[in-house]
């Protein structure tokens, strides 16, 4: 007889939970594994809600298995002791380290892209919420108060860098960083396109400005254009459902960072791009985009994805966040706010992450 996520692994844990396509937010216990001789368990102090955790509650990309516990921009910290328990064998972390768990807690750490430090493109990858682990059971991520993972996805947290504000930088920050660095999109004086100005976009902008970059933001929400240039200090703000402006800025654009995650079209993005300019698609809209071949064609253009990026990578971004005062503007809730956060992501109403403080408002019952 299967086991009930209460009581399926010996270390009682408890979090929010949706429990059917609705994807309504309720009290759930559950169990996490004992910890392992490489294993670190945490406890959760924030956890950042992303665009993704959204998406899966409701089922819409089809794979969702129930009662799903999302979170994977996941921080621990407690003043005496923040790794509440080590295994024996690890050598990252210690009693007393501030950590993050991001999007992976494993890969099959021998394939090429695992070897190459790219484990976020290994083909058995294990994302930290609503996938298989190791044991078959499905793994729950930090909407909770406490965490287990590999030391390998493990990342060290930088001395005096701000956890709630940090945290949404395990997928929100990897995810625009990497794509800037591997595409060449982060030398001084390229102009730079950030699509969307929400959990992605922020974020995208701060890293593009700290590499000297000159950054266009792209929406189609004029409202957003003061906030844009006199705090985000972008340097130019182009209103998409405008054609007078989009055509104004035709060609003038070295490469886009397409954050957006809903469905929109990519032609008029292409026309931005200079002849061998390259449109990075980082958000994940539920309906297929459509792919204008003439528009590429016409001036050797590129449409690429990018997916977070490697544990190496990961540790590198996060460093040079806290090296350059790079933090994700938040909204901290209590989690038993979440089902109106999702409401309010999903009418895109918060500047710019929602951040769960687990710790002061998660209580068992």
């Amino acid at each position: 007889m299967a086991k009930t996520p209460e009581t399926e692994h010996p270390v009682k844990a408890f979090g929010y939970a949706a429990t059917d396509t609705s994807g309504s937010f309720s009290p759930f216990k559950f169990s996490r594994r004992a910890t392992g001789e490489t294993d670190v368990q945490l406890k959760v102090l924030y956890c950042g809600v992303c665009h993704s955790d959204l998406h899966m509650a409701k089922n819409e990309w089809g794979f969702t298995q129930y009662p799903l516990v999302p979170g994977h921009e996941i921080v621990g910290y407690v003043p005496h002791q923040v790794v509440t328990e080590v295994g024996s064998k690890v050598e990252k972390v210690k009693v007393g380290d501030k950590v993050g768990v991001g999007v992976l807690v494993g890969s099959c750490r021998q394939c090429d892209q695992c070897t190459n430090d790219l484990e976020n493109y290994c083909p058995k990858q294990i994302q930290t919420y609503g996938f298989p682990y190791l044991d078959g059971t499905i793994n729950r991520g930090g909407y909770s108060n406490i965490m287990v993972a590999d030391e390998h996805f493990i990342i060290r947290w930088p001395d005096n860098f701000p956890l709630d504000a940090g945290g949404p930088l395990l997928c929100a920050g990897i995810t625009t960083y990497s794509p800037l660095r591997y595409f060449g999109l982060d030398k001084p004086g390229l102009r730079i396109g950030i699509n969307g100005l929400g959990g992605l976009g922020h974020v995208a902008v701060k890293f593009a400005k700290a590499f000297g970059t000159k950054v266009t933001v792209i929406s189609t929400s004029l409202s957003k254009k003061k906030e844009a240039i006199e705090r985000l200090g972008v340097d130019e703000f182009l209103v998409s459902r405008d054609p007078e402006q989009m055509q104004a800025a035709v060609g003038t654009l070295d490469g886009i960072i397409d954050t957006v995650s809903a469905s929109h079209p990519v032609v008029p993005l292409l026309s931005l791009l200079k002849p061998n300019g390259k449109l990075i698609v980082v958000g994940a809209p539920e309906a297929p985009l459509q792919l204008p071949v003439f528009t590429l064609i016409q001036g050797r253009k590129t449409i690429a994805g990018s997916g977070i990026g490697g544990m190496k990578e990961t540790q590198e971004m996060i460093d040079f966040a806290a090296k350059n005062n790079i933090l994700a503007d938040v909204e901290v809730i209590p989690i038993d706010y979440i089902n109106t956060a999702m409401d309010r992501l999903l009418k895109s109403d918060v500047k710019y992450r929602f951040v769960i403080d687990v710790e002061n408002s998660l209580k068992p019952e």
